[in-house]
């Protein structure tokens, strides 16, 4: 859960909202600077971000970084 702290600072240090929401074992990117995101990524249920690990020994990780952040410049234009 580190990196996507860490993701969320430093979106926020360059002036962009970001809010998640999470559905085990999916985090979804709820808003965009106070704009509900209407996309879907291999989800049904919103874009989904980032994998929760199933158990502890798997690590956490980010979905296609390239598709996020195409998304996040699409809101904030």
């Amino acid at each position: 859960m580190e990196q996507l702290e860490t993701l969320k600072k430093r979106l926020d240090k360059i002036g962009i909202d970001v809010e998640f929401v999470a559905n085990f074992p999916w985090i979804y990117l709820y808003k965009i600077n106070g704009q509900l995101v209407k996309e879907r990524y291999e989800a049904e249920h919103g874009f989904t971000i980032a994998f929760l690990p199933v158990r502890r020994d798997k690590p956490f990780h980010f979905t296609e970084l390239n598709v996020i952040f195409k998304l996040i410049r699409k809101y904030c234009i």
